[in-house]
């Protein structure tokens, strides 16, 4: 490898943006590339919010890489003297019906140092009476987490990187010989073609676009429903202030982040929707997600019934099957890396994928097998 190698990283988002990072600070020349800018609305890393959680089951890579992102976010927010981590806490609702995800999780929080409380439904209830946990049995709150600021950190990154010397250039690869080895150039909108010495594509729904061969339906995206109903005047109970980040994991997983900086009170549906095109599909919020959420809404917050939809927006996950990333070099061409699905848990790990894929590159290293493409053909 030369002295100071010359690596394109294509997509400014929550995981390329942070590995041009990353890679720039650790010496190498880069050069980042993004069709529409970082945090634009088509990115899965657009929009205003992101939650910052460690719960996540049994047996998975991704406490231990939410506590080194734990680190990180603070680190970068000292450096920039900006704040984009919220620490409202993270409460895990749970039922009766099935609590091994959230059991499961408890040795990984203490075992990567996660400050957590196990609370009774009791407790619950005295401390957020605005919650209705008539069917909670238990829960979990992660209290140093909460949310990102997910827009306002992308474009940061960015505009640090541009700061420390990297190259940014607001352009589109096209898809044409890209899957054909050896990749000696990327063939960009505006005619011209982009040498470097490694390809890192980190763009997210567009990846399989892109690379149909190769990862196809392995990366798929989905169409998801966020919505922010206006608070009540006066009424703190249900800002950040007040209220944890949550997650319930009922018959169907909801999630949300309390009302902040006049955006209203944030809550979605977490389950995987259609299969949505990021470039062309148009944002528009099914009807029938929000008679469900709205019916959600009055059964926990009763409070929030009848509360105005003063917002919504599309966005999407870049699922894989099994909701693991993808970190791996591309099977003919060990030049190129994709960094990618992110599964609509991501975006957290930003910070910490950067770090991973800049030493994979620098030092030519082996991704960890739970990334890597082998787990789906079985080679």
């Amino acid at each position: 490898m030369r002295s100071k190698p010359h690596i394109a990283v294509i997509g400014a988002g929550a995981f390329g943006g942070w590995t041009a990072l990353h890679l720039l600070e650790r010496g190498a020349r880069v050069t980042l590339l993004d069709s529409w800018g970082p945090g634009n609305s088509r990115a899965s890393s657009g929009g205003e919010t992101r939650i910052m959680r460690a719960t996540y089951g049994p047996a998975q890579p991704y406490t231990e890489l939410a506590a080194r992102a734990l680190k990180l976010w603070p680190k970068y927010e000292r450096r920039w003297k900006r704040q984009f981590l919220h620490r409202t806490g993270v409460l895990w609702m749970v039922s009766s019906r099935d609590d091994s995800y959230d059991r499961g999780s408890l040795d990984l929080l203490w075992q990567n140092g996660i400050k957590f409380q196990e609370l009774s439904a009791a407790q619950m209830k005295r401390r957020w009476p605005q919650i209705n946990f008539s069917d909670v049995t238990w829960g979990i709150l992660e209290s140093e987490c909460g949310y990102l600021d997910a827009r306002a950190s992308c474009q940061a990154v960015v505009e640090a990187f541009i700061t420390a010397g990297g190259t940014y250039c607001q352009l589109a690869v096209l898809p044409q010989g890209l899957e054909n080895a050896p990749l000696r150039a990327l063939p960009l909108s505006d005619g011209a073609r982009l040498a470097a010495d490694f390809y890192i594509f980190a763009c997210g729904p567009w990846l399989g676009q892109l690379f149909p061969q190769t990862l196809g339906e392995r990366i798929r995206a989905t169409k998801q429903d966020i919505l922010f109903f206006g608070l009540p005047a006066g009424d703190s109970r249900f800002s950040d202030a007040t209220l944890p980040v949550w997650g319930d994991h009922g018959q169907r997983f909801f999630y949300g982040i309390p009302g902040r900086d006049r955006r209203g009170f944030k809550i979605a549906d977490d389950t995987r929707g259609p299969a949505f095109d990021p470039t062309s599909g148009e944002r528009l919020v099914s009807q029938a997600t929000v008679k469900r959420v709205r019916e959600y809404l009055a059964f926990r917050f009763p409070a929030m019934k009848g509360a105005p939809l003063i917002e919504a927006r599309i966005c999407q996950y870049e699922q894989t099957p099994d909701s693991d990333f993808i970190v791996d070099r591309h099977p003919r061409m060990n030049n190129v890396w994709f960094l990618g699905g992110g599964s609509g848990h991501g975006f957290k790990h930003g910070p910490v994928l950067g770090e991973v894929m800049a030493e994979l590159i620098l030092n030519d290293g082996e991704p960890s097998p739970i990334w890597s493409l082998r787990r789906f053909t079985g080679r």
